[in-house]
């Protein structure tokens, strides 16, 4: 029996695949933008191809995928495999639901806008699933394991190629389009994404320790480091509390800190990764072990 967690993942990956769709369609297409995608070069292709964007979208996908597995092995799993397939099938369904869509806006700079804003979201709901919507992500996996050129250059050199590729059939004003729109959008994804998982690393030194760390253990359910640091100025001994939480936990803590002792001094750097096995973890491999 399927599991629920199972069920809303599928469930979430689908609604994502269902507004990146929307965002290629009512908005990528109608600007002929080819931004960082394969739907951007499907957008190119279809004008040498007698193919709709989303039959061209399909067919690359699957060959990306076939070249994936041969290449990479088990690198990527069945969440990439579904969001691959279903995004092209999306597309597909929407431009049998609106044959003769032109555009929201009537504007090539606004329907970028608009594209990279909507197409974010989607992205974003997929990374928080450890997902993707392959295509490109495949090819720049590709080209770290045998180029080894580091996956987030290789995102940037793909999708720029793929933004020049509308050279091939546009005018300048498209072609500059497509270059800014493939910078700004890997800055909006950066930014909407990694930064939604960032975490906060806060150094604090104030003489409420007791109290700070009581309130990070018992109310936060953290855990923390405490260091002994030396003031360069009166050489005095202090205890520096050092703990990594989240956004959501770090905005409770200064205003905590704000409470308890307005004049502690406080640190704060963002922490993009971090690997450590969890106390809970802990307890369930010692039971095992009993």
């Amino acid at each position: 029996m399927l599991s629920k967690h199972f069920l809303k993942e599928v469930f979430v990956m689908t609604i994502a695949t269902a507004i990146i769709a929307a965002a290629v369609f009512f908005f990528l297409e109608p600007s002929c933008a080819a931004i960082s995608s394969i739907s951007g070069l499907a957008i190119v292709l279809q004008n040498f191809l007698p193919l709709s964007v989303s039959g061209i979208t399909f067919i690359l996908n699957i060959a990306l995928l076939i070249l994936g597995f041969i290449t990479l092995g088990n690198e990527f799993g069945g969440k990439t495999v579904y969001t691959s397939i279903l995004l092209p099938v999306f597309i597909g369904i929407l431009e049998r639901l609106f044959p003769n869509f032109t555009s929201f806006t009537g504007d090539n700079t606004l329907d970028v806008v608009c594209y990279i804003f909507v197409v974010s979201i989607g992205l974003s709901m997929l990374f928080t699933m450890n997902a993707s919507s392959g295509g490109l992500d495949i090819v720049a996996k590709m080209m770290n394991k045998y180029l080894k050129i580091d996956i987030g250059r290789a995102l940037t050199i793909s999708g720029m190629l793929v933004a020049l590729s509308s050279a091939l059939c546009y005018d300048s004003k498209i072609v500059i389009l497509s270059i800014l729109g493939s910078y700004l959008n890997g800055i909006v994804v950066d930014n909407f994404i990694f930064d939604h998982d960032l975490k906060r690393r806060v150094c604090i030194i104030s003489p409420k320790e007791k109290e700070i760390r009581e309130y990070i253990i018992n109310n936060l359910h953290s855990g923390a480091t405490i260091y002994e640091a030396i003031g360069a100025y009166r050489m005095q001994k202090h205890n520096e509390i050092i703990v990594v939480v989240t956004k959501a936990e770090f905005q409770k803590l200064m205003a905590y800190l704000q409470e308890v002792d307005p004049q502690a001094f406080i640190t704060v750097y963002k922490v993009s990764d971090m690997h450590y096995r969890s106390k809970m973890l802990e307890e369930r491999i010692f039971e095992d072990i009993k």
